[in-house]
């Protein structure tokens, strides 16, 4: 049977999987377990906001999930955690808890983020898409501010750049433990920034920031819609550092070139350093990344399984990963081993065969199916049947075209404001479970853009 932490385990592989990056950032990523029996699981949030904000936006999102992975229906409630309050959530990984973490030395009165020890150069499995950007990171942990300086690995979500800066932290706590290292997100950097507003402490921030030898930013392209004032104060930071000869590292979703949004002078400086990219691993390489993960979580994973999920998943390395959790999770609970036809049973939903899609295609196949024009699809009138039609495509892009962030869905209908398109997303999302006209649509139009070749 299942234990309680291997049901959330495999819970949060699943919300991860399935939710944007709003809906993850938006405190999804702060849940934490404080007991599952009898179907009622009980979870811990940070504060009573964020209390306020899962139970009014997700909380039906968190039970389907946990009611799939079940079996049985489950019921959710949420509570504040005093645990959560006194210690900073950190990533939770399986079968590894009884492993140190190692922490950045920071100050008490800062907001703690702590390095996975897992995520080294020796666990990252090389292939021809990364292995530049893995020689690069691997020659800055070397010798920090003296080889590439910045350096910025950009490619899309789920492809190993998280890993590639983790695995530079560890290295340098390592070997050069005098050394101040800082990994943060673009979040947490904005949240550090806010703080200090509020609380006239700029200057001490800025020193906490500015005193470090190694600064690792992860996620540097959601500092678009982050506001100027907080882009000023990176720029400044990043200058500071640069001239003082201290090692940066970014990654983004895109080279600096093509951020749009990015300041000319703040881009001038970033590609006077080396960008690298890291693209979707080859057939080879997922199959390594499968074994590789199987055989450290201890999983029984059969060859035909792995060559299975290696071949449907070709664009993300979590949801590589995320499917041996969730094998593990169905054979514990159904009590029978994994299997291919565990597998094709029950991960339904994992990749597809190889189709590259446009947005151009995505709207010409909306528009067909709603009887609409592709202009009408991307216009701004508001009669029902086009708004509703609209809110289809904009969810399909963002469930189909992996590189496409909202404000760049934005622009291709008529350069809406992104938050309009969060919200459309969002709405699709929430009615899905509820509206069996709704999903028979978009199950059509994303067979007929799939080219219904799933097994």
């Amino acid at each position: 049977m299942l234990s309680s932490e291997e049901f959330w385990s495999g819970l949060r592989e699943s919300i991860r999987r399935n939710a944007t990056e709003a809906m993850w950032s938006a405190g999804l990523n702060a849940l934490r377990l404080v007991d599952f029996q009898d179907n009622l699981l009980v979870i811990g949030v940070p504060n009573e906001i964020q209390k306020t904000r899962i139970q009014q936006r997700y909380l039906g999102f968190i039970a389907e999930q946990a009611t799939a992975l079940f079996g049985q229906e489950v019921e959710v409630s949420l509570t504040v955690s005093d645990l959560l309050l006194a210690e900073p959530y950190v990533e939770e990984f399986h079968n590894h808890a009884d492993q140190p973490v190692v922490e950045i030395p920071v100050p008490r009165s800062e907001r703690s983020i702590k390095l996975d020890p897992r995520m080294t150069f020796a666990t990252f499995i090389e292939g021809p898409s990364n292995a530049f950007a893995a020689a690069a990171a691997l020659a800055v942990a070397e010798i920090p501010g003296r080889s590439y300086n910045p350096l910025i690995i950009h490619g899309n979500s789920g492809l190993g750049k998280t890993h590639l800066l983790h695995a530079i932290g560890n290295y340098i706590q390592e070997n050069y433990p005098e050394r101040r290292v800082r990994y943060v997100t673009t979040e947490t950097y904005l949240n550090d920034f806010l703080d200090a507003v509020r609380s006239k402490t700029q200057l001490a921030m800025h020193n906490r920031y500015r005193e470090i030898d190694v600064f690792l930013i992860d996620d540097f392209q959601f500092m678009e819609t982050r506001g100027p004032a907080f882009a000023e104060e990176v720029f400044h930071t990043y200058n500071a550092l640069r001239d003082a000869g201290k090692q940066v590292v970014l990654t983004s979703d895109r080279s600096p070139r093509d951020l749009g949004w990015l300041d000319e002078r703040f881009r001038t400086r970033l590609l006077q350093g080396l960008i690298t990219e890291v693209d979707q691993p080859d057939l080879e390489t997922r199959i390594n990344i499968l074994r590789s993960k199987s055989e450290a979580e201890g999983v029984n994973l059969p060859d035909d399984v792995v060559e299975w999920i290696a071949r449907r998943v070709r664009d993300n390395i979590r949801e590589l990963e995320g499917s041996i959790t969730m094998l593990r999770a169905f054979s514990n609970l159904r009590q029978e081993p994994i299997s291919l036809e565990l597998a094709k049973n029950h991960l339904t939903n994992l990749g597809s065969e190889q189709i590259i899609l446009k947005p151009e295609t995505v709207l010409k196949a909306v528009a067909e199916f709603y009887g609409l024009t592709v202009d009408e699809i991307r216009g701004s009138k508001r009669l029902r049947p086009l708004v509703h039609a609209r809110h289809v495509a904009m969810y399909l892009f963002r469930d189909l075209l992996n590189n496409y962030s909202y404000p760049m869905i934005a622009r291709v209908f008529d350069g809406r404001n992104h938050t309009t398109v969060i919200s459309a997303v969002e709405k699709v999302k929430e009615q899905l479970p509820s509206d069996p006209v709704l999903l028979d649509e978009v199950n059509k139009l994303k067979r007929k853009l799939q080219g219904d070749t799933r097994d």
